[in-house]
């Protein structure tokens, strides 16, 4: 049976070039390639031209064909049999689908493991799904154009409930509030309505102005909060964040929002008691508008591209504020070179907080011991030297290492030197963690020989914040870290 390979593709979908130079070896190997762009005659030759495509590409102007195949991101590749029947569908680029369909079509692997490509990478949102209020047949925006297309209007018929509606269409599974031409241009507040202030990944959804307005509204937020949503909008999109692996992991992550400076007391943001529970409006609604931001225009639905396999509840909202009042060190934001006034947000790509209870330590050392043994558990507890942590020490905690005379760098020293994991725990036969010989390195905690849990102390990470009832403070465990992983991004607001 002879077997063809049909691949649907976008002029400025990053993960559409990335596989063009895969799908040419196919080709140049013998298999039978094919590909459906989704853009016009000019982009489309323009494309073809810019990535030296050796195979034809055909042009899919109403989305037809699109619509037949079920496209939901691209690229997606299809193997057809010799009646065109889809025989195996693999949206996103992944080596290993690569390889698999190159042996289907009876040819060597393609893809090799170290060539300077991720192993996957999701794709863009399928042109067809995208509501638009131009033709369809219009041109593809420029991938640095700083004009947007406006925001699509829907009609919804006067017998519909307006709530049920946008929570059918545009929810996260709580209600929305509708957001009306009225409310967004109340929340655009005289700003460009079509400035695009970024792409949203995975599918790099373009965030105009007014998008974000809308998902502001969605979500419950007031004008004033457009002041720190749109930097929020630039930093999640920052190369060295990740949002494109944080949204698609099968890890627990989602984006942590930790507010400083000023603007926490000018719009209202929690630093206190009931830190990460529902208690201010402000973080509430501004960790959901950027979840909603991110579900709307990044396309990573928990139902495809999000493959969290247990997700967290960080997903409806993750926002808190530092509590720079009971801090008797440098706040976050002054650590990472800011001034004491500038207001700042950083994102930190986080599980859900681990609660550690110390109410009996007296000292410094008694209560970052008990804080290292949870700290040592981070991602997996033989797992050493890839996780960073944040920790959010409460009040009562910090009075009590103040007192010992410890400044945060002493805090992070000893932590970093005390938190390991010992070498009798790597007798077992299998498990996370069993390949030490990786560059791990051996210490001695309490006279017992252990390997350090983290590379460098600035992989651990700290704030204050929380109440001042009650000696709990928590641990935040990262995604995969370094430039390879998520890195923690301070944005001025």
């Amino acid at each position: 049976m002879r077997m063809r390979l049909l691949a649907v593709l976008q002029t400025d979908c990053p993960t559409c070039q990335l596989i063009v130079p895969y799908l040419n070896r196919l080709a140049a190997a013998g298999a039978s390639v094919r590909a459906l762009s989704q853009d016009p005659l000019a982009p489309t030759q323009a494309f073809v031209q810019q990535m030296d495509i050796q195979f034809p590409v055909d042009l899919d102007p109403a989305f037809e064909r699109s619509r037949e195949l079920e496209v939901v991101t691209v690229p997606t590749l299809y193997l057809l049999n010799d009646q065109g029947q889809v025989t195996r569908t693999e949206p996103g680029f992944d080596k290993t689908a690569l390889n698999e369909m190159a042996a289907t079509l009876g040819l060597p692997p393609v893809a090799l493991p170290h060539d300077g490509a991720p192993a996957m990478k999701p794709g863009c949102l399928s042109r067809h799904l995208e509501v638009q209020t131009e033709d369809a047949a219009a041109p593809a925006l420029d991938l640095h154009s700083q004009q947007g297309r406006p925001a699509s209007r829907l009609n919804v018929a006067d017998t519909e409930d307006p709530y049920e509606y946008c929570f059918r269409t545009f929810g996260d599974s709580l209600p929305v509030i509708p957001p009306t031409e009225d409310r967004v241009r109340l929340m655009v507040d005289g700003r460009d309505p079509r400035e695009v202030i970024a792409r949203i990944p995975p599918c790099f959804g373009v965030a105009t102005v007014e998008k974000i307005a809308a998902n502001a509204v969605m979500a419950g937020c007031t004008p004033e909060m457009m002041r720190v949503l749109i930097p929020l909008t630039r930093a999640v999109c920052d190369e060295r964040f990740n949002a494109h692996g944080v949204q698609a992991t099968t890890h627990f992550a989602a984006p942590l929002v930790v507010i400083n400076g000023p603007i926490r007391h000018e719009l209202g943001f929690h630093s206190g008691q009931n830190l990460f529970s529902n208690v201010a409006r402000a973080n509430s609604t501004l960790g959901r508008a950027l979840q909603l931001i991110l579900l709307q225009l990044g396309g990573a639905k928990p139902t495809n591209i999000d493959m969290s396999t247990l997700g967290n509840p960080g997903k409806f909202s993750y926002c808190i504020a530092e509590n720079e009042e009971e801090n008797p060190w440098d706040p976050l934001h002054v650590e990472a070179g800011f001034a004491r006034e500038q207001s700042t947000l950083t994102l930190f790509a986080g599980e859900a907080p681990h609660g550690v209870s110390d109410h009996k330590a007296r000292t410094a050392r008694g209560v970052l011991k008990t804080i290292s043994y949870s700290l040592a558990t981070v991602w997996s507890y033989r797992a050493c030297m890839m996780p960073e942590a944040l920790l959010v020490l409460c009040p009562e905690h910090v009075e009590t290492i103040r007192r010992s005379g410890w400044s945060k760098h002493d805090v992070r020293q000893f932590l970093f030197e005390n938190t390991g994991v010992p070498h009798r725990c790597f007798l077992e036969e299998d498990g996370e963690g069993i390949g030490v010989e990786g560059g791990y390195r051996t210490i001695t905690i309490d006279g017992e020989p252990c390997y350090q849990k983290f590379r460098s102390p600035d992989q651990i990470k700290i704030i204050v914040a929380g109440g001042r009832a009650g000696k709990f403070s928590a641990i935040i465990g990262s995604w995969s870290t370094g430039p390879r992983g998520s890195q923690m991004v301070t944005y001025p607001i």
